[in-house]
C-alpha cells in the first residue's frame, strides 16, 4: 500500500492530522502558508475567535520578517512588493503602519484561499472561514483551530511548522529547486541535535525533533504515546536510531548510513532508555512497516529532504521496501536481540509495505 495524502490526513486525531497535512504536505511556491499557520495558532491561543486583516497583518508580517533574517529567499518568484516591505522593515526603512498597509493589500493574496488545499482538494477540517471583502475581511477561527492551539500538541505544531519552513527556505536559498538538496550532504549532528547542510563550512538548518515530529503525528515511534519537542520538557522525545548506531561498525562497508534521516525516529524516554527500553537492541520487525510508512510520508509530501531519502533508500517503492528488508536481514544475522514496548497505545500507523 502506498502512503498518500488521504492516508496521512485521515489517520489519527482528525483535526491534528488535517492541520499537519496542510503544513507538512504539498508543494510550496511561497512561505506565506507557514507564516499564516504560526500566526493563527498564536491568535487562537490568545482566546480570540475572530481577527480582522488589520489586526492579523503585523503578526503575519513579523513572521516573514524574522525568517528573512535567516534566509532572504522566501519563495520561488523573483520579486514581491510585500516581501520587499518586510525587508525594508528589517532595515528600519518601513514603519509599522506602512508594513501593516502593504501586508493587508499584498500579503494575503492567495494564501487565505489556498491554505486548506492539499494536493488538489481541501482537507475535510476547516480551521478558519473568511467574511467580508478586500481590506475589510475578517478571519473567523473554527472550534478545531482553537482546540489545536490550546491542546497538548500546540507547541509541537508550532515547532513542526517552523522546522518545515526552515527546510523549505534553505532549499530555495541554495538553488530554488529542492532537488538540489539531493547533491548536497544533509547531516545530523548528535551533539547539538541539528540538521546541517553542506560540507566543510556547514550551515545549520533546523532541530531534528521539529523536522520529524509531524510525520509521526507527535507520537512516540514505538508505543504511540504523545511526545513533546520542547527543550526542557519532562516529556521531551529522544532521537533514536531505529537500527542501532553501533551496527554502523559491523555492517558492510558499502552499507547504509545509519545517521541518515531515514533511520532517525522520535521515541519517548521510556521506550528509548527507560527500564525495559530499546537501548541498542533491534526493534521487532513489525516496526519496519512504521519506518517505511514514515519515510514514504516524507517522500510523497514534497519534503525538501525527499530526494536525499530517495537516494539513500531507493528510487521507487519496491526498491525502498527491499532496502529496509535487506538492512533488517543483515542486522538480524548479527544476533542482536529483538525488542518491543510493554505498552502500546492505539496506532496511527496504517500503511504496510
Amino acid at each position: 500500500m502506498q502512503p498518500s495524502f488521504p492516508l496521512f490526513t485521515e489517520s489519527g486525531p482528525k483535526a491534528e492530522s488535517n492541520w499537519r497535512g496542510v503544513v507538512l504536505l504539498g508543494r510550496n511556491v511561497q512561505s506565506y502558508k507557514f507564516a499564516l499557520a504560526r500566526s493563527l495558532l498564536d491568535i487562537a491561543a490568545s482566546g480570540a475567535i475572530a481577527v480582522s486583516l488589520e489586526d492579523l497583518a503585523l503578526p503575519f508580517a513579523h513572521q516573514l520578517c524574522d525568517h528573512l533574517k535567516l534566509a532572504d529567499k522566501q519563495g520561488s518568484s523573483q520579486s514581491s512588493t510585500f516581501l520587499n516591505a518586510c525587508r525594508a522593515s528589517n532595515d528600519g526603512e518601513c514603519s509599522e503602519e506602512e508594513l501593516r498597509t502593504i501586508t493587508i493589500r499584498q500579503g494575503f493574496n492567495n494564501v487565505l484561499d489556498a491554505f486548506h488545499i492539499v494536493g488538489q482538494d481541501p482537507v475535510p477540517t476547516r480551521f478558519f472561514a473568511v467574511s467580508g471583502t478586500g481590506m475589510n475581511r475578517i478571519v473567523h477561527l473554527t472550534d478545531e483551530a482553537i482546540a489545536l492551539a490550546t491542546g497538548p500538541q500546540a507547541g509541537n505544531l508550532q515547532r513542526e511548522a517552523d522546522a518545515r519552513w526552515r527546510l523549505v527556505e534553505t532549499a530555495w536559498e541554495i538553488g530554488v529547486s529542492t532537488r538540489v538538496l539531493s547533491t548536497i550532504p544533509i547531516t545530523y549532528n548528535e551533539m547539538d541535535e541539528l540538521l546541517y547542510v553542506g560540507a566543510g563550512r556547514r550551515q545549520s538548518i533546523t532541530g531534528i525533533r521539529g523536522a520529524i515530529s509531524g510525520y509521526q503525528k507527535g507520537r512516540c515511534f514505538y508505543c504511540n504515546r504523545g511526545i513533546d519537542t520542547e527543550a526542557g520538557s519532562p516529556f521531551l522525545a529522544d532521537v533514536d536510531h531505529v537500527f542501532p548506531h553501533r551496527l554502523q561498525r559491523v555492517l558492510s562497508a558499502t552499507g547504509p548510513n545509519l545517521d541518515g534521516v531515514w533511520n532517525l525516529a522520535l521515541a519517548c524516554r521510556d521506550c528509548n532508555r527507560g527500564t525495559g527500553g530499546k537501548s541498542d537492541r533491534l526493534p521487532h520487525r513489525d516496526f519496519l512497516n512504521r519506518l517505511w510508512a514514515r519515510n514514504e510520508y516524507y517522500i510523497f509530501s514534497h519534503h525538501p529532504l525527499r530526494e536525499t531519502l530517495i537516494l539513500q533508500t531507493g528510487r521507487n517503492l519496491q526498491q525502498r521496501v527491499d532496502f529496509l528488508n535487506t538492512v533488517w536481514r543483515e542486522a538480524s544475522a548479527l544476533g542482536l536481540p529483538s525488542w518491543s514496548p510493554v505498552q502500546v497505545e492505539e496506532s496511527v500507523w496504517t500503511a504496510q509495505p
